[in-house]
């Protein structure tokens, strides 16, 4: 009987257990793409990702990454989850830098080593690109189950990508926050007329206060109610961040929750700074990945 390995980490995590999990398979070339979202939707995380050959191409890894419902171009907390196996496990040595090729093109992440626990790894997202539509708030609180008093109609209600679209949404407190609910059919006409699927939605106050903002994701599109790490989403939150001057300048060095509310606290790490002349924004996702366990599919 063959057998193809696998390793489980969580990503995000300040400790094992927290963050979002994530199966990684090596060497994953022989799988059919059938097999790997039948895999994917066995396993029932946010992402599982297979890496489909361990000798390096152009200068990076083929990587397929799968939610339960399809194959995804880009995500991540698959992204750093990844680049973290395949440095333990492929590899073998402490690098610098793994770049992964993804349907969405390559993504470079950088490892600091240097620290006496897990490393941080640092992913730099592709320039985020700004949808020109901006969502009704009566839409939108519908959809979340939330008032239109709630949303800070200071800033845009605007889906963003970095490689995956987001709907963001800004709200005006953690109250707001954790009372929203989405209303699945308001939710489903909502994306129908819209190329993002997923929404973020995001509060000033936080439960800690060395944390900046408070997020949750809802990706119920892509098999995924409610992530509880989402590295894509929170790159697009960074652009708009800077886009839009949330914090008064076109730089942020930022530290997000999320997850808390579904009991897998995460803690990720956003820079992101405007480049002049051009307007380009670049983003900076970062955060911890931390190896749970490691097993064989039969």
């Amino acid at each position: 009987m063959t057998s193809i390995k696998y390793y489980i980490v969580d990503v995000f995590a300040e400790a094992k257990y927290t963050g979002n999990q994530l199966a990684v398979f090596t060497n994953a070339g022989a799988l059919p793409e059938a097999q790997m979202q039948a895999i994917a939707r066995e396993i029932n995380y946010s992402e599982t990702t297979f890496i489909v050959s361990e000798q390096a191409v152009y200068g990076g890894y083929n990587v397929k990454i799968f939610t339960p419902a399809q194959e995804i171009p880009f995500a991540g907390h698959p992204t750093l989850g990844t680049a973290y196996i395949l440095q333990r496990e492929v590899i073998k040595q402490s690098v610098q830098r793994v770049i992964l090729n993804l349907q969405v093109g390559q993504i470079l992440v950088t490892i600091d080593n240097s620290g006496a626990n897990e490393p941080y790894l640092w992913m730099l997202q592709k320039a985020p690109v700004f949808s020109k539509e901006i969502f009704s708030t009566e839409i939108i609180a519908e959809v979340l189950g939330i008032q239109i008093s709630e949303i800070d109609t200071k800033y845009p209600i605007q889906a963003v990508s970095t490689g995956l679209p987001f709907i963001i949404v800004p709200l005006k407190n953690l109250a707001a926050l954790k009372s929203a609910k989405v209303n699945l059919s308001k939710y489903y006409n909502l994306i129908q007329q819209s190329s993002a699927k997923s929404i973020l939605i995001f509060s000033p106050e936080t439960y800690y206060p060395e944390n900046h903002l408070n997020v949750r994701v809802f990706c119920d599109f892509l098999g995924v109610p409610e992530d509880p790490a989402t590295g894509s989403a929170n790159g697009c939150l960074a652009g708009y961040l800077v886009e839009h001057s949330y914090f008064g300048n076109n730089e942020i060095d930022t530290r997000v929750e999320q997850g808390y509310e579904i009991n897998r606290p995460s803690l990720i790490l956003l820079k992101a700074n405007k480049k002049l002349p051009s307007e380009l924004i670049e983003v900076h996702v970062g955060g911890k990945v931390i190896m749970v366990a490691q097993g064989e599919f039969l």
